[in-house]
C-alpha cells in the first residue's frame, strides 16, 4: 500500500503546474480571512465580552484583530508570505481555541480555515503574483533580472484539494446517510425554507420544484461520496469543478452562512484545468506589446520604475527598452538629442506616436487595462497639471550617477529566498527522491488514519454505541486514545466531524424567537437582528447566525443558554441603536414554523409569514439584566 501511494506521489510530483494558480489561491484565501477579521472587529463586543460594552473581559482583542488584519492584507499582497502565513495559522488556532469563537460563535468554517492555513505553509504561495517577487527583482538592473520560477509541483495543488475537500465531503456524506431528509433528497431544500437560515434572495421558484430539489439533494450525496476518488482525473475534473463551485455559490447567495461558501470556493481555484488558464491568457494577454517605453539603463530610479511597472503589467502590454543600447529600435526618437531623451521617460505606441513625461504614464496605465481608471483621472485638467509638476520635480532631481548596489547585475550573489516548499519539495526531493516520496506517502497515510478516526468515532460508533457505558479496560483505553488524537487533529489540522444540518438539527425545529424594543418615544421597534419575517438581517450572518440559530434557539431550547444570548444580543444591539442600558425594555416574540421531512409546496413563504406573539420581556435597569419568559409551547 505504502509503495503504491509513493509511486502516485512521485508521478504527481514530477508534473509541473503554473505557480500563478497558487498565487490566486493565496489571494482568495487572504480575502476570506480579511473579511472574517473585519466581521470579528465589528462584532467584537458581542462575541468576546461576557456582557457587551459592560463587562469587557478581553480589552486587547481589537489590537490582535488589527494585527491579524495586517497579516491577512500581507497574504493578499504576497508580502513576507512565509512569515505571514505562519502568523495567520497561529491566529486561527489561538482565536478558535482560547476565545468564545468556537464554543458560542462557531463560524462553521473555522477548522476548515485552520486546515487550509496549515497546507498553505508548505505551498509556494509567494512564487507568483506577489510583492515578494517584486522586492527580489528590485535588487537588480531591469535588464539583468534573473528568471524566477513560474511552475511548481502538481502535488501542491492536489494535496489541499484531496485532504481539505475530499476528506471533508466523504465524512459529511457518511453522516448524511443517517438523516431521513437527506435520504429523501431534501437535504438542500429544508435549510432553504427555514427563516433563520435564508438570505434576502427569494429562490421560491426553485424550492417549489420538487423534482429539481430532490435532484439537487441526491446530486450532493453522489458528489460528496465520489469526489475524492475521481476529482483528480482529467476527464472528471471539469465536472466536479463546475458542480462543486455551483453548489457553494448557491450556499453563498441563498443561505446566510456565506463565509463557509466563500472559504470552500477559494479551494476550487486549484481545480481549474491548466488549459482553461491558458485559454483565458490567450484572450486577454497582448500577443504583441502595445507600448515601448525607453528608459535610462544607468539610472537607479528608472530601473526601479521599469521593474515595478513590468511586475504589475500582468497583461504584458508594455515593453521596456534601454536607451543606452536599444534607442535605434525606434526611428521616431532619432530626431531627439541623447541628452533630451535621457531627461525624460519616452514611449512609442504601435502607431508610431511618441509620448514623454506624464503622457507616458497615462499611456502605460491605459495599456495595462485594469489600471485604466488612473489613465482617465490623470487626463482631467488640474490633476494632469499637478501630476506633470510632480513628475518634473522628480525627474529633474534624480541622480544620474553610478548604479547603486541594489541594481548591480550580481545575480549569483542574490539567490531567491527559500521557503518551506522550496526546501522540501524541490531541494530535498531532488537530492533524496526515494526518501522524499516514501515520507510523503507516510504523511498521507497518517492523515488518512486521522480522518478515519474522526469519521468512525462520530459517524458510526457515536451513533450506534455509547462507548462510555461499556465496562472494558481495553475499550476505555481505546476511547481515551481516540479522543486525544481527535483533540490534536482537530486543533492543528482542522480534522473534525462534518455532521451539519442533519435530522437531529432540524427535527422539531418549530419555534422562532425575535426581539423588539421600546424607543425613547414609547414606540415598539424591531431590533436590527431578526425582522418581521423571522429572517436574520445583515450583518448578523456567519458566526452570529450560528450563535442564535444553532445554540440559543434549537429544537430543545435550554432556558439558561437562551437567557445568556438574549442578554448578549440586547446589550450589543441596544447600544448600537442608542438605547440607555440603565433603563431599557425589550420584548421577546415567538412564532411557529414547520420543519417537515417531506417536501411541502411554498414552505419558505409559509414559514416567513405568520403572526408573532409576545412571550416575555428583557429589562435592563442600571446595567443589570432581567428576563421574564413564558414557557414555549
Amino acid at each position: 500500500m505504502l509503495s503504491m501511494v509513493s509511486q502516485i506521489i512521485e508521478r504527481y510530483h514530477r508534473r509541473r503546474a503554473p505557480a500563478f494558480i497558487i498565487g490566486m489561491f493565496r489571494i482568495l484565501y487572504g480575502m476570506v480571512v480579511l473579511q472574517e477579521v473585519i466581521f470579528l472587529l465589528y462584532f467584537n463586543h458581542l462575541i468576546f465580552d461576557p456582557v457587551p460594552y459592560i463587562d469587557v473581559e478581553f480589552p486587547m482583542i481589537p489590537l490582535f484583530l488589527g494585527l491579524w488584519a495586517i497579516v491577512a492584507g500581507c497574504i493578499i499582497l504576497g508580502y513576507k508570505t512565509q512569515t505571514t502565513i505562519i502568523a495567520n495559522y497561529i491566529f486561527w488556532i489561538v482565536f478558535v481555541n482560547f476565545t468564545p469563537m468556537q464554543r458560542d460563535f462557531d463560524g462553521g468554517f473555522d477548522l476548515f480555515m485552520v486546515g487550509i492555513g496549515f497546507f498553505l505553509i508548505f505551498m509556494p504561495i509567494g512564487r507568483a503574483v506577489s510583492i515578494d517577487n517584486l522586492v527580489y527583482k528590485l535588487q537588480f538592473k531591469f535588464q539583468h533580472q534573473p528568471a524566477l520560477p513560474k511552475t511548481c509541483s502538481a502535488l501542491s495543488l492536489l494535496f489541499p484539494v484531496l485532504i481539505c475537500l475530499g476528506f471533508l465531503y466523504l465524512d459529511s456524506a457518511i453522516h448524511k446517510l443517517f438523516a431521513p431528509h437527506w435520504l429523501n433528497g431534501l437535504g438542500a431544500w429544508l435549510p432553504s425554507t427555514m427563516p433563520y437560515y435564508v438570505s434576502a434572495l427569494d429562490l421560491s421558484w426553485m424550492l417549489n420544484q420538487q423534482v429539481l430539489q430532490k435532484f439537487i439533494g441526491y446530486l450532493i450525496l453522489v458528489f460528496q461520496f465520489s469526489f475524492m476518488f475521481f476529482f483528480y482525473r482529467r476527464c472528471f475534473r471539469p465536472i466536479y469543478l463546475l458542480v462543486g463551485a455551483g453548489l457553494h455559490i448557491g450556499i453563498s447567495i441563498s443561505l446566510n452562512i456565506y463565509p463557509f461558501g466563500l472559504g470552500m470556493l477559494a479551494v476550487y481555484i486549484l481545480m481549474v484545468p491548466f488549459s482553461w488558464w491558458q485559454a483565458l491568457a490567450d484572450q486577454f494577454i497582448y500577443q504583441k506589446s502595445a507600448l515601448a517605453v525607453f528608459y535610462d539603463g544607468d539610472c537607479p530610479l528608472c530601473n526601479r520604475t521599469a521593474t515595478i511597472i513590468n511586475h504589475f503589467d500582468v497583461l504584458q502590454g508594455v515593453v521596456f527598452k534601454d536607451l543606452q543600447t536599444q534607442a535605434d529600435s525606434a526611428p521616431q526618437l532619432q530626431v531627439y538629442d541623447q541628452q533630451v531623451l535621457l531627461a525624460d521617460l519616452y514611449a512609442v505606441d504601435l502607431q508610431g506616436k511618441v509620448y514623454s513625461g506624464v503622457d507616458t504614464y497615462i499611456q502605460i496605465f491605459h495599456k495595462m487595462r485594469y489600471m485604466a481608471i488612473f489613465s482617465w483621472l490623470m487626463r482631467v485638467p488640474g490633476i494632469y497639471h499637478l501630476a506633470r509638476a510632480i513628475y518634473r520635480r522628480i525627474a529633474d532631481n534624480r541622480a544620474r550617477n553610478a548604479c547603486y548596489e541594489f541594481c548591480l547585475p550580481a545575480v549569483a550573489e542574490k539567490s531567491y529566498p527559500l521557503d518551506l516548499y522550496t526546501r522540501i519539495f524541490e531541494n530535498y526531493a531532488q537530492h533524496k527522491p526515494r526518501q522524499f516520496r516514501f515520507r510523503m506517502a507516510k504523511i498521507f497515510m497518517v492523515l488518512v488514519i486521522l480522518q478515519l478516526n474522526s469519521s468512525i468515532h462520530y459517524g458510526f460508533l457515536y451513533r450506534f454505541y455509547d462507548l462510555s457505558r461499556i465496562e472494558s479496560p481495553l475499550v476505555n483505553q481505546a476511547r481515551l486514545l481516540s479522543n486525544s488524537v481527535l483533540m490534536l487533529s482537530t486543533t492543528f489540522l482542522g480534522i473534525t466531524p462534518h455532521a451539519l444540518y442533519l435530522h437531529d438539527h432540524f427535527e422539531g425545529y418549530e419555534d422562532l424567537l425575535a426581539i423588539s424594543y421600546i424607543d425613547a418615544q414609547g414606540h415598539e421597534q424591531w431590533l436590527p437582528f431578526i425582522n418581521e419575517q423571522g429572517r436574520m438581517l445583515a450583518p448578523n450572518w456567519g458566526r452570529v447566525h450560528s450563535m442564535w440559530a444553532n445554540i440559543a434557539v434549537t429544537p430543545n431550547i435550554n432556558t439558561d443558554r437562551l437567557s445568556k444570548f438574549i442578554m448578549k444580543v440586547t446589550a450589543f444591539w441596544g447600544a448600537k441603536v442608542g438605547l440607555d442600558l440603565n433603563q431599557a425594555q425589550f420584548i421577546i416574540k415567538h412564532k411557529k414554523i414547520k420543519s417537515p421531512q417531506q417536501w411541502v409546496f411554498n414552505l419558505r413563504k409559509e414559514n416567513l409569514s405568520g403572526a408573532w406573539t409576545n412571550i416575555g420581556t428583557a429589562t435592563w435597569t442600571n446595567k443589570h439584566y432581567q428576563l421574564e419568559l413564558q414557557t414555549i409551547k
